[in-house]
């Protein structure tokens, strides 16, 4: 049963869904959706997919699928069918984490769905789109950032091209997190009208749409420069698009501290004085006092050599300390390996208990009336869920769920309340 008070109980999603782009519905199952997630009887190898595995079961699992409920169905029969069309009657939402048309040519598209619910919001998320010169292309993982332009390779000391070592998987991460945007938009709508829609979406879109600027940059760029210029305090000089444009940053740039590294970014005149006076170095701000905003000091090497000099003198923790007392613009620079660690992750987020969900795990950050979320249950086993489902959502005894099992709807999965 539902908590009531969960941000969106009452709200029951239909997922059909291979490896990571099940994610999109994880979004409504970490809120409280009723998230039910439709297996062929093989299930969905996500679950021996890609390092680490947790007990014989890969994170990727754990991790997309927790909280939600996990239903065999043999879909190529007709009782298989059937049986998704009444779990659709019940639900608000139908993801098709799959190709484009694949539930279509199991006779589940959303001309079938909506007749059996009109309100039904049916969405799509795949890795190049229904459309376009691209869309049949298999495709996962960083694909999406190669193709947005996010992700260069490296070449090593023997002319070997290489993936980089350290890179964020932006398009397979936020392809879910736009979907649940746009799904939710949806909901909202067919429930104020009673008319549910059809859409589709992209993760190499979402890839795209995350680099924005630099992307949107390009293009200014292509205008002639009296009309497209660069800042006011570098002589409006272009800079290159992006984080590129801040290699010769001085006031904006990493620094080395006695155990670490920082990010130093007083590009802003206030923040700037505000350091030198805490360092007591009022003499630096007197000879470069910079503009009143976005003033990097751009290749001066001079203040370059002052400042690493400075940072060396004290540790991060030291230097965090430092920025809160003079009101300036510090922020510790942490890998994913220690950023656990860091006492506003402990504070903010922390992780979900390894009892609960299998192994650590980042929860939604995201916080109602001061609280954070419930601890979602741990991810399905195949089908782990097929009796419960069928009995609580459909409504079936027993013998129901016995015939329906012998028939084959069930593709021989052994399901468990």
């Amino acid at each position: 049963m539902q908590d009531k008070k969960n941000l969106l109980s009452g709200v029951r999603v239909i997922e059909s869904s291979l490896l990571g782009p099940g994610q999109v519905a994880t979004f409504f199952a970490d809120m409280g959706a009723d998230v039910i997630k439709v297996e062929p009887p093989s299930g969905d190898y996500i679950r021996q997919m890609t390092w680490p595995i947790v007990n014989g079961v890969s994170l990727l699992h754990l991790h997309t699928h927790r909280g939600k409920k996990s239903v065999t169905l043999n879909l190529k029969s007709p009782e298989g069918v059937q049986l998704y069309k009444e779990l659709v009657e019940t639900a608000d939402v139908v993801v098709e984490a799959l190709r484009p048309g694949s539930l279509a040519k199991l006779g589940l598209g959303f001309e079938e769905l909506k007749a059996v619910n009109p309100k039904i919001v049916f969405a799509t998320l795949s890795g190049y789109g229904a459309t376009g010169p691209y869309q049949n292309m298999p495709s996962h993982g960083i694909a999406y950032d190669t193709w947005s332009g996010i992700v260069q390779p490296v070449v090593d000391d023997e002319g070997f091209c290489h993936i980089p070592r350290d890179m964020p998987n932006v398009g397979i991460n936020v392809g879910p997190m736009m979907a649940a945007l746009a799904i939710l938009a949806g909901v909202i709508k067919a429930r104020a009208t009673g008319e549910g829609c059809e859409m589709e979406m992209a993760q190499s879109d979402a890839s795209a749409y995350m680099d924005w600027y630099r992307i949107e940059t390009e293009r200014a760029y292509l205008r002639p420069e009296d009309e497209v210029t660069g800042n006011p305090s570098d002589d409006y000089e272009r800079r290159p698009a992006g984080l590129a444009g801040m290699w010769e940053g001085v006031r904006y740039q990493a620094y080395e501290a006695k155990d670490g590294h920082v990010l130093f970014m007083a590009s802003e005149q206030a923040f700037w004085k505000n350091f030198c006076d805490g360092i007591g170095r009022m003499d630096l701000f007197e000879k470069w006092p910079g503009a009143k905003y976005a003033d990097h000091a751009r290749g001066n090497k001079e203040l370059q050599a002052e400042l690493r000099d400075i940072f060396r003198t004290r540790t991060v923790v030291e230097w965090l300390r430092f920025a809160d007392e003079h009101n300036t613009t510090l922020a510790p620079i942490n890998t994913t390996k220690n950023v656990g660690d860091d006492p506003q992750f402990k504070h903010r987020m922390g992780f979900l208990p390894i009892d609960a969900v299998g192994c650590e795990q980042l929860p939604l950050p995201v916080y109602v009336n001061g609280a954070a979320l419930p601890v979602p249950t741990m991810a399905p086993t195949v089908g782990e869920n097929t009796d419960e489902v069928m009995k609580d959502v459909l409504g079936k005894g027993p013998a129901a769920i016995a015939a329906l099992r012998a028939s084959g709807a069930f593709g021989g999965g052994v399901g468990r309340s």
